[in-house]
């Protein structure tokens, strides 16, 4: 058994704004895009933003399978319709670090881990965001700002 370390992340919080601030939660998303992004990240922004721009995802997507429900399980990651912004924040943290680990089965899980997220966030914003019960469970405007930013094709127009 391969032991994982998993460094606490303090989010920072500007004084003049609550916990439950989306707009400086988001903001942590871009700021955590402006940093280096592993390659692989950015090839998964890309193919999420191209999708989008294309077909706007009027198919129905897949909902995510046991094995890839297990695998967030395996590093404690709840599925993105009960995931906050500060969750998905801290997640995207951890997945940049493990993606430039020296470890290659917590590089390849990191890998295989944004490819879940993508895929969720593909489901979520097929289905109307109706997957998605709770204002407090808004972790997939994160991950989607997040692709964005990192994403080559995006463009505010889009």
């Amino acid at each position: 058994m391969i032991n994982k370390k998993i460094e606490t992340v303090n989010s920072v919080q500007s004084s003049l704004s609550r916990e439950d601030d989306s707009f400086t939660a988001l903001s942590t998303s871009a700021l955590l895009a402006k940093s280096s992004v592993p390659y692989s990240h950015r090839r998964i922004a890309d193919n999420y933003v191209i999708i989008k721009r294309v077909y706007k995802f009027q198919a129905v997507q897949s909902r995510i399978s046991n094995s890839e429900l297990q695998l967030l399980k395996k590093y404690d990651f709840n599925t993105l319709e009960f995931s906050t912004i500060k969750q998905i924040n801290e997640e995207l943290s951890y997945l940049k670090k493990w993606s430039t680990s020296s470890n290659d089965l917590l590089r390849k899980d990191a890998d295989n881990l944004l490819q879940i997220r993508s895929k969720e966030l593909k489901y979520i914003v097929a289905s109307r965001y109706s997957t998605v019960t709770d204002e407090i469970y808004n972790g997939y405007k994160a991950l989607e700002k997040y692709f964005e930013e990192i994403s080559k094709f995006y463009s505010p127009v889009c």
